[in-house]
């Protein structure tokens, strides 16, 4: 008979997810980072290429310490929230909605990762994995900072830039 699953197996899976998705970020920031018009909004996608990669570390030291390889597992989530990222690079190319689209499709990615990093925090607390809620709240504290950031660009401008065109 096999073994039923329990939250252990789901705070794996979930490792899986995010360890793919933050693998398909750092391959999708450098795009970004390219497409964007604005310094500020270049730098912050560059910036943020940097956490991602100590993230994808931070990811590894839990499979570490779970005794698991790190491996992903296909995220269908991050794969379509970066497929519209690429649609606004391809739609508004050239245009002066392009950075506005370009930071509605990069925060739409830090929720995504908000989401899944609180979850796995809470179950990791459950779990009593101390070591892992360090490594799992510290990246959960970057994405929000990320997020403000972006919060902050858009209102400085960015968005009134693309009104005004």
């Amino acid at each position: 008979m096999t073994k039923e699953k329990d939250l252990h197996d789901l705070f794996l899976d979930q490792l899986k997810d995010i360890y793919f998705a933050e693998k398909q970020i750092l391959k999708a920031l450098p795009k970004m980072a390219k497409a964007a018009t604005s310094d500020k909004l270049r730098a912050a996608f560059e910036k943020h290429h940097d956490e991602t990669e100590g993230q994808v570390e931070r990811l590894e030291r839990i499979f570490e310490l779970i005794e698991k390889p790190a491996k992903g597992k296909t995220c269908d989530a991050i794969l379509g929230l970066l497929e519209e990222g690429k649609e606004v690079m391809e739609e508004y190319k050239g245009t002066e909605a392009l950075d506005a689209g370009l930071l509605a499709a990069a925060q739409a990615v830090e929720h995504y990762e908000m989401a899944r990093y609180g979850t796995m925090k809470a179950w990791a607390v459950r779990l009593g994995m101390k070591d892992a809620v360090k490594l799992i709240d510290e990246t959960l504290q970057q994405e929000r900072k990320t997020d403000k950031d972006l919060t902050a660009l858009a209102e400085a401008g960015v968005n009134s830039e693309a009104l005004a065109a």
